[in-house]
């Protein structure tokens, strides 16, 4: 690029840092909008996201696996109350590891080659699971594979913001959710036709047998993609960074311009953020934000509904079998993470995050006050207090038992129209770039030490005091989701990440509101 043009484009660009009205779209010329229809972006992205496939595939494996391995014949592999719990959480505790591990890796390795490391442990993890010959395995092998989903946690969406156009990035954003929930999805479809095979004996093996093929896939189409190029700006590499973003937008579009913003901005964020800077609202504030939205997403109780889904099911006696209820639900999750993915760059981030706490609020609310005022007998629940699944369900339903399904339908749409797929994107876009890798990762040891620390100590809860005490504690949560996105949520959409990081730079306050 002539040299003489650069200083006009910066000082345009740097106006628009300084406003950043609402109203302001992203206005692109052709040139640079042919870089939208460069199908080798997507691409990219499809092979990053089959990570976050298999997060959502272990995610949910306890839900079809421990009602068969409480009916396992074999006391080695027989689960109990104290097992099954262990075996639901310990998932979100390897996650939490693989969180930390990612502060490093993103940094040293990149986001690509962390994001393929993460395909190590999972493959590892689905091997023992197949295989397990005791508790002791099985274990291992959910802690491994949640290792793995820890590091996809932190790299892949940090790797799709870098690598996406502005005007779609809220679009890819949420994929790595979608992609999520698709696997979930596949999980209990699995399930049913695997598990509820009563005549195989070793028939739930299959499903981690199945886990390996995305993990497979994964890390051979990562091979043929390129690192991010802000990862590769930030390591001095300026040939490969410019040959990746022409890779990832096309020849025939205006990448140099593209190349030249992010490389001034790189340049300002040279070094690796300092214990000093941590002081600068710069910094902290949008780390702040990134880690708050994590905290309250898990506190609004989603891990622990996913993975006893079916054993909540079961105990509430709905209609359907709990394998289908599931099946439901985890469509329901799809279609709602695909709107939201329509929506974001359109109708924006807070908007869909205030729909989203609003929904959830109301589906916990209502789940709650449900399991404490119907009676145990008008809900075919025999017991209302524990969650551990039982061989024989109640022969009788009652239509009320539509209640807790539909609630916990809309509580998982509310969920994935806003506070699943924005939580994570916003990580990754508000992030400054200097701090992106170790504050990302930050944020998953935080968002998965609580999942770990809930889905622990949520069938004790139970069993202790009841369902509505989880769901009346997760409802709370929901309400104050709405006020911190009210208070601390800035509006990103249709803005370059460049113009986000200039925005918190300005040290305003106007975000806040």
């Amino acid at each position: 690029m002539d040299p003489g043009m650069r200083e006009p484009l910066v000082r345009k660009t740097s106006s628009s840092y300084r406003t950043f009205p609402k109203s302001t779209g992203a206005r692109l010329d052709k040139e640079y909008l042919r870089s939208l229809h460069n199908g080798r972006l997507y691409l990219a992205v499809f092979a990053a996201v089959l990570g976050n496939f298999t997060f959502g595939f272990a995610l949910v494996y306890p839900s079809p696996v421990i009602p068969a391995l409480e009916a396992q014949p074999s006391p080695a592999l027989r689960l109990d109350q104290r097992t099954a719990s262990w075996f639901g959480s310990v998932f979100t505790l390897g996650a939490a590891a693989g969180g930390l591990s990612a502060m490093f890796l993103n940094d040293r390795l990149g986001r690509k080659l962390s994001i393929m490391f993460s395909a190590l442990p999972s493959a590892l993890g689905y091997l023992l699971m197949a295989s397990a010959q005791g508790v002791a395995m099985l274990l291992l092998g959910r802690l491994l594979t949640g290792f793995a989903g820890g590091v996809t946690s932190a790299s892949i969406p940090v790797y799709i913001s870098e690598i996406s156009h502005p005007g779609v990035r809220g679009m890819l954003g949420a994929c790595p959710q979608a992609m999520a929930v698709l696997g979930s999805l596949i999980l209990y479809a699995l399930g049913k036709y695997l598990v509820g095979l009563q005549r195989l004996v070793l028939d739930w093996r299959w499903l981690a047998v199945a886990g390996e093929v995305p993990v497979l896939t994964m890390i051979i189409l990562l091979c043929f993609m390129p690192d991010s190029p802000r990862f590769l700006l930030s390591q001095g590499k300026e040939e490969q960074a410019l040959g990746s973003l022409c890779w990832l937008r096309g020849k025939d579009t205006d990448y140099a311009r593209e190349y030249e913003q992010i490389k001034d901005s790189v340049r300002k964020q040279s070094q690796r953020v300092s214990c000093a800077e941590i002081k600068d609202p710069f910094i902290y504030k949008p780390i702040l934000i990134a880690v708050g939205m994590r905290f309250l997403q898990q506190l609004s109780g989603v891990t622990c509904v996913i993975v006893y889904l079916q054993s909540i099911f079961k105990k509430t006696s709905v209609i359907l079998q709990p394998q289908y209820d599931a099946a439901v639900v985890g469509l329901v999750r799809l279609v709602s993470v695909l709107i939201a993915a329509v929506s974001m760059d359109k109708a924006g981030r807070k908007i869909l995050l205030f729909v989203s706490a609003g929904v959830m609020l109301v589906s916990n609310l209502t789940m709650g006050l449900y399991t404490h005022f119907v009676p145990a007998s008008q809900n075919g629940t025999v017991a209302n207090k524990t969650l551990v699944s039982s061989a024989h369900l109640p022969a009788e339903t009652n239509y009320i038992t539509l209640i807790p399904l539909l609630a916990i339908m809309f509580f998982i749409m509310g969920y994935a129209m806003g506070w699943g797929p924005i939580t994570w994107l916003l990580m990754s876009e508000i992030l400054p770039l200097k701090a992106r890798g170790v504050a990302s990762g930050l944020c998953v040891v935080v968002s998965w030490l609580t999942a770990f620390t809930l889905t622990q100590f949520f069938l004790q809860v139970v069993d202790a005091f009841g369902l509505e005490v989880p769901f009346l504690f997760f409802a709370i949560i929901c309400a104050g989701n709405i006020f911190f996105t009210g208070c601390c949520v800035p509006e990103t959409k249709g803005r370059s990440l460049e113009q986000i990081e200039a925005f918190f730079r300005t040290g305003r306050r106007s975000f806040m509101r």
